[in-house]
């Protein structure tokens, strides 16, 4: 079955940078395009970034597009999410998902922004 683990989720200063990771397995990984989500304290999913299935195409939200970069190693079944010039809004739970709609994603990693 579809299995998402994200990982690197931690607190850090406005300003700062973390890179988060997402190790797939039980789909066909190096054929399925890849999407990042996050749920702010007490909102709804928001959908963050999306990568093709070969990393050559890539989308950004206005929120994100600038500040952060979503890569992926198809050999290592992981995708990234490197995010630079954290504000407070980026405060959320984020997830990586398998399809658009978020149906198949992990348990998601926290990243708090504060000082």
């Amino acid at each position: 079955q579809v299995q998402l683990v994200e990982s690197g989720g931690d607190l850090v200063q406005p300003g700062g940078s973390l890179r988060l990771s997402c190790v797939a397995s039980g789909f066909t990984f190096s054929e399925t395009r890849m999407y990042w989500f996050r749920q702010p304290p007490g909102k709804g999913l928001e959908w963050v970034s999306t990568i093709s299935n070969g990393g050559k195409y890539t989308w950004y939200s206005e929120a994100v597009k600038g500040r952060f970069t979503v890569s992926r190693d198809n050999d290592k079944y992981t995708i990234y999410l490197e995010m630079n010039n954290l504000k407070s809004d980026d405060t959320a739970l984020y997830y990586c998902a398998a399809d658009s709609q978020a149906n198949w994603r992990g348990q998601g990693t926290q990243v708090t922004v504060s000082s």
